[in-house]
């Protein structure tokens, strides 16, 4: 008796995927294609602004049409070689590297802008002198009275509102639950968007009725930015703890530590870095704040060292009132404006150390 032959496997019949994907890998444009379809945009588009306007058409319409052109042509060539897959996702990417590119323009603009015009009276003997007997248009005098001021004020305005918000922002995520956690969280949101002048006005009220209508200080300033600060801490630490997976959480009860040196040693310590960051971004956001500082520490010639008594001079106090004051002094403010800039940048790369150094080791 004769064995049956074996029954013939059936081939695989390639589904439309799979045989869409075999097709596109053979089919795909070169890497400088970008490159060569962005040059040609440009100069296509400036060949035709250049007949239709009768002259040298400037920078901005030739990137504007240059852009268009871009996106029809690459577009259009991608999705005849490439298929409608990688036509779509080469659109996506040209949107958003666009996007990107876009939101650049205002920065590097606004950087190039202070920096040509802030070079010019910037020295070392800019930063280290103060207005002491400066009168009328006099190139003479420097900012060291103003960064004290911005320095201390800041500091102060931190000292208040990080705790504040720190802790806020751990009862939100970690205890917060019912009306009351719902209320605080409404607050958080009004404050959010209050108006600057509304700040300084409320520290002016507030220390005019516990110590008179004459007391200036620069305590008061630092109220005022407490009050802007305060906020943006709190939204920006809220986010990050709740980044922070449940299972360490669980895994620290689970080895019978409590729940508040939980927070300490494993929430905290796993969000440092996010929580360092929303600290710099509250931080960034008050330093260059004018009107509450004008209503409420005013402005001197001369470094004062003490928050709690007299008027004390900021940056952005002392950039406002040269800029008003014309002649040398508008180079004076221009100077002050890329001090205040080069303060947030070092105050950013200070920060970035710091979470990086108490960032778990796996994070680093």
């Amino acid at each position: 008796m004769t064995a049956a032959a074996p029954a013939p496997t059936p081939t695989p019949t390639p589904s439309p995927t799979s045989s869409l994907l075999a097709s596109d890998a053979y089919r795909r444009l070169p890497r400088w294609s970008t490159w060569a379809f962005a040059s040609g945009s440009l100069v296509v588009a400036f060949l035709v602004l250049l007949v239709a306007g009768g002259g040298l058409p400037g920078v901005a319409g030739v990137v504007a049409l240059g852009a268009a052109l871009f996106v029809l042509s690459s577009g259009v060539t991608s999705r005849v070689v490439e298929g409608p897959r990688r036509a779509a996702d080469r659109l996506a990417t040209t949107l958003v590297t666009g996007a990107f590119l876009l939101a650049l323009i205002p920065l590097v603009s606004l950087l190039l802008l202070v920096v040509t015009r802030g070079a010019g009276a910037f020295s070392w003997t800019f930063l280290t002198t103060d207005m002491l007997g400066i009168f009328g248009d006099m190139s003479e005098g420097g900012i060291q009275h103003a960064i004290v001021g911005t320095l201390l004020i800041t500091a102060a305005a931190a000292a208040i509102s990080v705790p504040v918000g720190l802790l806020t922002a751990i009862y939100l995520v970690e205890y917060g639950r019912g009306p009351l956690a719902r209320g605080i969280t409404f607050l958080v949101d009004v404050m959010t968007g209050i108006p600057s002048i509304v700040a300084g006005l409320f520290a002016f009220a507030l220390f005019t009725l516990l110590l008179g209508p004459a007391f200036r200080a620069g305590i008061m300033g630092a109220v005022a930015l407490a009050l802007l600060m305060t906020p943006v801490v709190i939204r920006s630490v809220e986010e990050m703890l709740r980044l922070v997976p449940n299972e360490l959480r669980e895994a620290a009860y689970a080895l019978g530590v409590p729940k508040w040196l939980t927070i300490i040693k494993v929430v905290l310590r796993t969000a440092v870095a996010g929580i360092v960051t929303g600290v710099m971004l509250s931080v960034a956001r008050v330093i260059g704040e004018t009107a509450p500082l004008l209503l409420t520490v005013g402005m001197v010639t001369r470094v004062n060292w003490d928050l709690f008594d007299g008027r004390m001079a900021t940056l952005p106090v002392f950039a406002y009132r040269q800029y008003e004051s014309g002649g040398a002094g508008i180079d004076r403010a221009w100077a002050a404006a890329l001090t205040l800039i080069l303060i947030v940048m070092i105050l950013n790369l200070v920060a970035r150390l710091i979470s990086r150094w108490f960032a778990p080791r796996g994070a680093r």
